[in-house]
């Protein structure tokens, strides 16, 4: 039997180094955003756990996105991990994803190195280069972590999922460095203790130094998938946003679907054990100097009706569905 921990599982480090000493934080306090940023207005398109290697149909699914991407013309897009492992039959989905006639972002998932594969061949086979790194695109700053890092001093079961000392140094530099406001990737939540990162906490705490340090909130969200739910937390003044899977909601080992026949679980008998979703979806999203816009979309459990499914749907505390929420958020 394929269990969680193989299918769908993913680290703790002190927090002396990433202190914000009193007097850095004098010195930098009130400098504020950088006013070229101004009226400054950026949209991007974001997707999550597409999981092409165990989707039926992976292909229509992201061709569904991207040519809603090229409807809309974003200014990125981005997938937020989960995508594909890199190996040469997943180069259908490289090929559609190249369609789209902007600028491609990548964050590294538990599962895109699943059989064997490294980092690096994951983000060579994307086109991508570093597993963490930032960018500035229309007056904002932009970090993507890396947050399959293994912890240095603490076992933890399944998956890696920590940001290590040396990213989480970096990370900081970065922060300090730039005057925009800032967006953050991550595939983990940083504030889901169910699998989530392992030293969350930690990052967050870094992330509220540093708008105190800047005397304005420089880091405004943070954007994360892997949990396949939809949920938004408001964390001392910064937005944590959970981005649901394209795809599909992992029910457990003992979960058996009726959604399908018994011929189609022949062929992809990993789906018996989750709630596939009957179309693919994702969210854009509009951010300007006082606002995020999330214009989320929805669609339906494939098969039978979530309420006929025989499953809690607050299993996992935040309740299953097929949908994204569009909200409003001010910073």
């Amino acid at each position: 039997m394929i269990n969680r921990k193989k299918f769908l599982e993913m680290g703790t480090l002190g927090l002396s180094g990433l202190l914000v000493s009193p007097s850095f934080a004098a010195s930098v306090h009130g400098i504020g955003m950088d006013e070229n940023a101004n009226k400054k207005t950026i949209k991007f398109g974001i997707i999550t756990d597409l999981h092409y290697d165990l989707m039926h149909d992976s292909d229509r699914r992201a061709q569904l996105f991207i040519d809603a991407m090229n409807t809309e013309g974003p200014d990125f897009i981005i997938s937020l991990g989960d995508f594909c492992v890199p190996k040469s039959s997943n180069q259908n989905l490289t090929a559609i994803w190249a369609k789209f006639k902007g600028k491609k972002h990548f964050v590294l998932g538990n599962h895109d190195t699943d059989g064997g594969f490294t980092k690096e061949q994951a983000l060579a086979f994307w086109g991508a280069e570093k597993p963490y790194y930032s960018f500035d695109d229309k007056g904002f700053h932009f970090v993507v972590l890396d947050g399959n890092e293994k912890a240095p001093q603490k076992k933890i079961s399944g998956y890696p999922r920590t940001i290590g000392k040396e990213q989480l140094n970096w990370l900081k530099e970065d922060l300090r460095r730039t005057k925009l406001h800032t967006i953050i990737f991550c595939h983990q939540g940083l504030e889901n203790t169910i699998n989530g990162l392992d030293n969350g906490m930690e990052v967050r705490y870094l992330f509220e130094q540093i708008n105190t340090e800047a005397g304005f909130n420089k880091v405004i969200l943070v954007l994360t998938g892997h949990h396949h739910l939809n949920y938004h937390n408001k964390i001392n003044d910064i937005h944590y946003v959970q981005i649901n899977s394209a795809s599909y909601y992992w029910a457990g080992e003992n979960f058996e679907s009726k959604a399908f026949d018994d011929e189609f679980y022949q062929n992809h008998s990993i789906l018996k054990r989750t709630l596939v979703y009957q179309d693919p979806i994702w969210a854009m999203v509009t951010i300007d100097q006082k606002q995020i816009n999330i214009n989320g979309t929805e669609t339906e459990m494939a098969g039978i009706p979530l309420d006929q499914s025989g499953i809690d749907i607050y299993k996992d505390v935040y309740p299953i569905s097929s949908r994204i929420d569009s909200r409003k958020l001010t910073y």
